[in-house]
């Protein structure tokens, strides 16, 4: 089991990571990234992590 964490502040607001996300649990408001749903649904796959220019997202195993 994994969860998903985005430290909101660092976000430079691309919307890399919510395009990247297969399980669809991040969002993009036009200007900043936000987790949308149960952050422990995520796959663990780290695809976000991996486009995110500023490291504002971190993906845990539980």
């Amino acid at each position: 089991m994994y969860m998903v964490s985005l430290d909101e502040e660092a976000c430079t607001g691309c919307n890399s990571c919510a395009d990247g996300c297969p399980a669809g649990i991040l969002d993009f408001d036009g200007e900043k990234a936000s987790i949308k749903g149960d952050p422990c649904d995520c796959m663990g796959c780290e695809a976000c992590t991996t486009v995110c220019p500023s490291g504002a997202i971190t993906v845990m195993e539980l």
